[in-house]
C-alpha cells in the first residue's frame, strides 16, 4: 500500500515506523500545502497535521480519489462539510479521535457503564484527560468523544471543562504534563464509594498502529466509516 503521511510530526514518524514494519510505503510526507503535491501514486492518506489544515487536507484526497485517514483533532466543526465532499467525490473516509485500538475497546465500555449508570442518582460524572505540553486543544478530541458517549447513554446533555456547572453537564478537568502520550479517566462518584474506568496510554506507537491499520481496512472501500467498523464491534 502506498502512504501519504499529512503531517509529519512526533505521530507522523510513529506512523512511518509502524508502516515500514507492516511491509507499506511511505511516498510523501506533506507538511505545507497539499495541492502542491501529486497524489496520483497514493493509495491511502494519513492525516495527523494541525487543525487548520486538516479540512483542506482531508478534502483535497477525495478530490484527487485518494482514502483518507484523520486523527487530527480541533477541525470537526468542518466534519459535515467533509463528509458532503467524501459523498460527492465517492470517496472513502474514516475520522477518528483516537486510533488506539485499547482506546476504542474504551468507547464501548464507557458508553455501556453510562448505560448502566443512568438511573442511580446518587453517582456524579466526571471526567479528566492527561496530555503533553504540546497538545493544541482541550479537552482533548478523545475525551470530547467520551462524553459523547456519556450523553447518548444518560441525562446528561453538555460537558464543561474545570468545574460543574449543573446537573446535566459533565465536568473536564484537562491537564498538560510534559511527556504523557494520553490518560483519560471517567469517575463516577458517590457518598460511599467510586467507580472509576481509566485508559493510560504508554507511548504513540498504539496511536499509529491503530491509524494504519484503520487505512489498510479502507484500501478498496467507499463511503464512510468508524474504528468500530474496523474493529467489528
Amino acid at each position: 500500500m502506498n502512504i501519504a503521511i499529512l503531517g509529519y510530526g512526533r505521530m507522523g514518524k510513529a506512523i512511518e515506523q509502524v508502516a515500514l514494519k507492516r511491509n507499506h510505503k511511505i511516498i510523501l510526507k506533506i507538511e505545507d500545502d497539499i495541492a502542491k503535491h501529486d497524489l496520483s501514486k497514493v493509495d491511502v492518506a494519513i492525516d495527523f497535521s494541525i487543525p487548520t489544515a486538516a479540512f483542506k487536507n482531508i478534502t483535497h484526497c477525495f478530490e484527487k480519489n485518494v482514502a483518507a485517514v484523520s486523527g487530527t483533532t480541533g477541525w470537526l466543526d468542518k466534519y459535515e462539510q467533509a463528509i458532503e465532499s467524501c459523498t460527492k467525490n465517492g470517496g472513502a473516509f474514516i475520522y477518528a479521535s483516537n486510533f488506539s485500538l485499547g482506546v476504542n475497546v474504551f468507547f464501548n465500555l464507557n458508553s455501556y457503564l453510562a448505560k448502566i449508570m443512568k438511573n442511580l442518582q446518587e453517582y456524579d460524572v466526571s471526567m479528566e484527560e492527561i496530555h503533553h505540553t504540546q497538545k493544541l486543544d482541550k479537552p482533548s478530541g478523545t475525551a470530547i468523544t467520551l462524553a459523547q458517549g456519556i450523553i447518548n447513554n444518560s441525562d446528561k446533555t453538555t460537558w464543561a471543562l474545570q468545574g460543574n456547572k449543573g446537573d446535566q453537564v459533565i465536568p473536564i478537568e484537562a491537564k498538560r504534563i510534559p511527556n504523557v502520550p494520553g490518560t483519560h479517566k471517567i469517575k463516577y462518584n458517590s457518598e460511599v464509594d467510586k467507580i472509576e474506568i481509566e485508559h493510560v496510554a504508554h507511548n504513540r506507537e498504539g496511536f499509529a498502529l491503530g491509524a494504519v491499520i484503520a487505512a489498510e481496512y479502507l484500501l478498496g472501500k467507499k463511503g464512510v466509516h468508524s474504528m468500530n467498523d474496523v474493529l467489528g464491534l
